[in-house]
């Protein structure tokens, strides 16, 4: 069998690679004393698209246990729903915080 030319090693080493997936960032909503669990709950609802059950369960997962995920996007869309959060708890007067952390 002749040996293999640097064309074909190059392309038997492309396709061994596995692709690269974007990374994913998670938007953690943090639990404060002022903000109100309906307020959250209608964040989740509106800004994160979750049914109104899973939204309590977020919302109670934040409240009993200092924070909890609201969704996990790629970075743009992290950062605009973050940013929507914010926008709206300063809206509405509340200093709900909304992080992003890398997954």
């Amino acid at each position: 069998m002749p040996a293999k030319t640097a064309t074909e090693r190059e392309r038997d080493v492309a396709l061994k690679e596995k692709p690269e997936f974007p990374r994913k960032f998670k938007v953690i909503l943090l639990n404060d004393d002022v903000t109100s669990m309906d307020f959250v709950v209608s964040v989740l609802v509106e800004i994160f698209h979750h049914t109104v059950q899973s939204a309590v369960t977020v919302m109670l997962k934040i409240h009993n246990e200092g924070s909890g995920v609201a969704g996990i996007y790629n970075k743009e869309i992290a950062q605009t729903k973050q940013n929507q959060t914010l926008k709206a708890a300063a809206a509405a007067g509340y200093p709900l915080k909304a992080v992003v952390e890398e997954e």
